[in-house]
């Protein structure tokens, strides 16, 4: 049984504002498909054109709350995780709290007085999908809401915590408190590479956390680019994988497992210098929805199973099932109880 508050993950609340876009639109914004960036002065009329020309959905997201509030579901085990970021004090703001405690996710919200809670583009075109964030109120995130005791006692009690590499552009120094406190506590700390622009630009201080983390999560274009950052000479992700495992560790207790996710392709799972691959369940192009949060729900899903102390192959397996699930709907959604056994 997973106990109370044993996952903990920090991040950045964005609320989606989800569409089914054309072609036209993604020209004009220059916006790549399966990529996630940061807003642009460029990209600021965007929000309201979407929500003024198409069908626009709003999704409470942002990755690591994403994963939270899918392990959450998988677990069916009111509190079982918690989750720090920051939100505006407005309307979304109230929407993305309301939304969460629905979700059974003890959240601690650092609530900003002076910017909007963060928006996310998700433009959708033929099922995959492209993210623009403008984090506002998410980027306001500091290192002393987090050592406020209320706030604190979450990381105390959590056994596992998890963090997406999208956090490195707001609080490294929250990072580093929390991984500082999982190495000395024989936790189980992970984090995700999340998107290129991590790997390329925030490539110091996702270097500086490396040795803390025990679980690497990511897709086969970001091991790619973390790979090209590092100068390693090889686009075969097995490698790419195997060789973030044996970057040096900061604790001894917990070797590092690499997991790398490939769409439809196998997930590559890599430890104790051998590397493991797991085929996913193909789903019929007619029954995708979107794309988006896929790779979140994976991590929500492997987690849930982690924090049971399941095997790899559990792990892998629930990721792949939450990930199935959610790419048959719209946006990081899920039906009321999951039937994975």
């Amino acid at each position: 049984m997973a106990s109370d508050g044993i996952l903990l993950g920090m991040g950045n609340p964005l609320l989606d504002i989800s569409a089914v876009v054309d072609e036209d639109f993604l020209n004009k914004y220059e916006i790549k498909l399966n990529n996630a960036i940061l807003a642009e002065d460029k990209h600021l009329p965007m929000y309201e054109e979407m929500a003024s020309k198409y069908n626009v959905e709003y999704i409470a997201g942002g990755a690591t709350q994403n994963s939270i509030r899918v392990a959450q579901w998988m677990l069916q085990i009111p509190g079982a995780t918690s989750y720090m970021g920051s939100i505006g004090k407005d309307k979304f703001g109230e929407e993305m709290k309301k939304n969460s405690k629905q979700a059974g996710v003890n959240v601690h919200y650092y609530e900003d007085e002076t910017a909007p809670t963060g928006t996310c583009a998700v433009c959708v075109v033929g099922g995959e999908r492209s993210l623009i964030a403008n984090l506002s109120a998410a980027n306001c995130y500091k290192s002393e809401h987090l050592k406020r005791p209320e706030n604190w006692a979450l990381v105390e009690k959590a056994k596992y915590i998890y963090i997406a590499g999208f956090f490195l552009t707001v609080s490294p120094e929250s990072i580093q408190l929390v991984a500082e406190h999982a190495a000395a506590h024989n936790k189980v700390f992970s984090m995700n590479l999340s998107a290129p622009f991590i790997c390329e630009f925030f490539k110091d201080a996702q270097e500086k956390v490396l040795p803390y983390m025990d679980y690497v999560f990511g897709n086969e274009t970001e091991a790619r680019t973390f790979a090209k950052v590092h100068g390693w000479e090889t686009d075969n992700v097995e490698e790419i994988a195997l060789k973030i495992s044996q970057w040096h560790k900061a604790s001894g207790t917990h070797k590092r497992i690499t997991v790398i996710t490939q769409g439809a392709d196998p997930v590559v799972v890599a430890e104790d210098g051998k590397v493991k691959l797991f085929p996913v369940v193909l789903l019929p192009k007619e029954k995708l929805v979107d794309t988006n949060g896929a790779g979140d729900a994976f991590v929500g899903g492997f987690l849930s199973q982690l924090v049971q102390e399941k095997p790899i192959e559990e792990c892998v397996r629930a990721g792949c099932y939450a990930a199935n699930v959610i790419i048959q709907r719209s946006g990081c959604t899920y039906p009321e109880k999951p039937d994975f056994s």
